[in-house]
């Protein structure tokens, strides 16, 4: 017997079965194989079709099927993983009013920045622990003004993962943790945000049910069935953002606990029962998948840090260089430090750690005589680890204390120079582990018994790849980081 896990990204749809008794992972499918359209109609618009998120659901579950021959009635559970900050807003008879707006459309940062200015940053910080901002009230809220005719129609607005759960089901609900994410929940009271809806005019009507992050949140209909191909009656039994997912997928539950991800942006994901929002303009806190109102407070403190990944994949594509191996490789004949070369990682945008300044790539101390491409992939991984260093010591100044760091086996974690750095001048060891959102999200799907000890044992025995360990001698990068975050500063303090 097996669970279904999905994973509802912008670029493409991901599925996965595990076994139910094992926790083992019997295969991941994607689709579409391209890439999913994405509609632009503006400059900072993004917008996507639900349906289209639903189709591919339905054809990756019909792959899966085939490939590894289950039937319908073998998956007992699903669990769902989606795309943070999407607004998906439908009439009484659960159809779309509009495409999705989803998390990286920018059309109502103005909205939110107003908003955050009127209500006051220290209500904000309190109450909903960010700025209103970019997310999917301030969104829903653009609708109001800019599309009022569409706005009268709506009979609840939804997260993507909420649409999905429906399309299955016909049942609209979504969770607190959801809710979070959209900056509709009220930390301070522990309840929906009115405030912030009376701001905005929204009526607190829209607001879908709300149900538990883990538990029986509704089953397939014979709707459902006919479309999914999934058995009528099917539990859904657990939903999350993607950034929450990923730190479920790496067994980050507690206070101390940190995911990390190496993407082509990063990610810093920390757990903590403080509702401090002091680096609120430069971190975002959302309800962690455990938080239960009544109850201590776990909140998850996330950082992006835009400038990650791509950076990399900018060297392999415009130095004479045949793989990252091979950069992997030509980086460790460099001492610690790159012979003074230093990378500023930040061109890929604005940078919200950064207070969103748009700083762009920096190379530094080159030296046309000496250095060569070994000191540029070196110094280009040091300056990522740096930058990842650079935000742990943001969300430790908002009262994160790390205990751990736990990393997927991507691209910039197989390099052990880049994961070495990390570790050594955090202090804390770095445990990388084979997984994805869509194994996380099935697994998570038995979560709904409650046994997260039995959980976490699950992802050890299954996907610990290696664990690297802080260096005692860390000095060489102490310095190096010193002399990277004096230039990154200079560059700040302009």
């Amino acid at each position: 017997m097996y669970y279904l896990g999905l994973d509802i990204g912008s670029s493409s749809i991901k599925a996965a079965l595990v076994e139910i008794e094992t926790g083992k992972s019997l295969g991941v499918v994607q689709e579409p194989k391209e890439e999913m359209s994405m509609y632009a109609q503006k400059n900072g618009w993004a917008e996507q079709k639900p349906n289209d998120w639903w189709l591919h659901i339905c054809n990756a579950i019909k792959a899966l099927k085939s490939k590894y021959n289950i039937s319908r009635t073998q998956i007992k559970g699903i669990g769902i993983s989606y795309q943070m900050h999407g607004l998906v807003i439908v009439d009484k008879n659960g159809e779309p009013l509009r495409k999705s707006i989803i998390w990286c459309d920018s059309r109502a940062v103005e909205t939110g920045q107003k908003a955050f200015q009127q209500l006051g940053e220290e209500k904000c910080a309190s109450d909903l622990l960010n700025s209103p901002a970019n997310f999917t009230a301030s969104k829903l809220k653009w609708v109001k003004d800019n599309e009022p005719d569409i706005y009268k129609q709506i009979y609840k607005f939804m997260l993507p993962g909420d649409y999905i759960a429906y399309k299955f089901s016909n049942k609209i609900n979504t969770t607190i943790s959801g809710l979070s994410e959209g900056v509709f929940w009220d930390f301070k009271n522990d309840t929906v945000a009115n405030f912030l809806l009376e701001h905005y005019g929204i009526e607190n009507t829209l607001v879908p049910d709300i149900v538990a992050t883990f538990g029986l949140q509704s089953v397939v209909d014979a709707q459902g069935e006919l479309e999914s191909g999934l058995a009528a009656g099917t539990p859904i039994y657990y939903r999350a953002g993607d950034q929450p997912n990923n730190a479920l997928s790496l067994n980050v539950f507690n206070p101390g606990e940190v995911a990390a991800t190496g993407g082509t942006s990063g990610v810093v994901y920390a757990v903590t029962n403080s509702l401090s929002a002091k680096e609120s303009s430069r971190v975002n806190n959302f309800a962690h998948v455990n938080y239960q109102k009544g109850e201590a407070p776990k909140i998850g403190k996330l950082l992006c840090i835009n400038g990650a990944g791509i950076q990399y994949r900018w060297l392999l594509n415009n130095l004479a260089v045949s793989s990252y191996e091979e950069m992997n490789t030509l980086a460790s004949e460099i001492p610690i430090g790159s012979d003074g070369v230093c990378v500023i990682p930040f061109g890929n945008g604005a940078e919200r750690m950064l207070n969103n300044k748009e700083i762009g790539t920096r190379i530094v101390n080159m030296n046309l005589n000496n250095h060569h491409k070994g000191h540029m992939c070196r110094a280009a991984l040091e300056g990522i680890a740096f930058s990842f260093v650079y935000g742990m010591e943001i969300m430790k100044s908002d009262g994160i204390k790390p205990s751990v760091i736990r990393a997927g086996n991507d691209n910039l974690f197989r390099s052990e120079i880049f994961a070495n750095t990390v570790a050594t001048l955090i202090g804390e060891e770095i445990e990388i582990y084979n997984t994805t959102g869509a194994i996380g999200a099935a697994r998570a799907a038995h979560l709904h018994k409650g046994d997260f000890e039995a959980f976490g044992k699950t992802i050890m025995d299954n996907d610990h790849v290696m664990t690297f360990m802080p260096f005692k001698d860390k000095k060489s990068y102490l310095d190096a980081y010193n002399h990277w975050k004096k230039e990154l500063e200079l560059i700040l303090n302009k």
